[in-house]
């Protein structure tokens, strides 16, 4: 991916929010060579050239949200959506449909549900459609959705070099600490390109 980006999503990123929002963010774990690519064993469709994401739909748990950018703050960390809706889409890896992995992060809630607060639901199948900029409508199947430690996200399957297009949908899941007011794991969907409409 295009800076080898590793990060989990951070407890802010994923308390529930009751007093002031402050800006959530996504800090890098440690720093990583690019992965070698990953052969897909499944049917994937041709990557598209990159063009920017502008909405996502998620039929199956009832999503269809804006996209904002997310960019990198001055400490590294990657800023995430400063609420629970929209969410967002990381700008120095590759669009959704471009070769690679691209990455959406959003909210399981804040101050309320947020855009995620589903995303667990989804099962292997499930079909995941980005609008974008260009008019094209890439369509990805998911092939995974799992939950990991925070202190053992699999940054190198998720932010890892692709022969194909694939999609990364980050949020926080698994039980909720009162003690720290944070989520203790991340739920990643990895999604593969197959179809895409203009």
């Amino acid at each position: 991916m295009v800076g080898a980006l590793a990060a989990t999503l951070t407890s802010s990123a994923c308390s529930r929010s009751t007093g002031v929002v402050t800006a959530p963010a996504v800090v890098p774990t440690r720093s990583v060579a690019p992965a070698p690519s990953v052969p897909s064993a499944r049917r994937v469709a041709p990557a598209l050239t990159r063009s920017t994401p502008v909405r996502l739909r998620i039929p199956q748990i009832g999503v269809d949200s804006a996209l904002m950018r997310l960019g990198l703050l001055a400490d590294g960390s990657l800023q995430v959506p400063p609420s629970g809706f929209p969410a967002g889409w990381y700008t120095g890896g590759p669009t959704p449909g471009q070769l690679g992995p691209a990455v959406i992060a959003g909210h399981v809630d804040w101050r309320g549900p947020g855009v995620f607060l589903r995303l667990h639901e989804l099962k292997p199948g499930a079909l995941i459609v980005v609008n974008r900029a260009d008019g094209s409508q890439p369509t990805f199947r998911v092939s995974r959705v799992a939950t990991f430690p925070k202190d053992r996200f699999p940054t190198a399957s998720v932010y890892g070099n692709l022969d194909h297009a694939g999609l990364r949908l980050i949020t926080c899941g698994g039980s909720f600490d009162s003690r720290t007011g944070h989520y203790r794991d991340n739920i990643v969907v990895f999604g593969d390109l197959t179809a895409s409409t203009s």
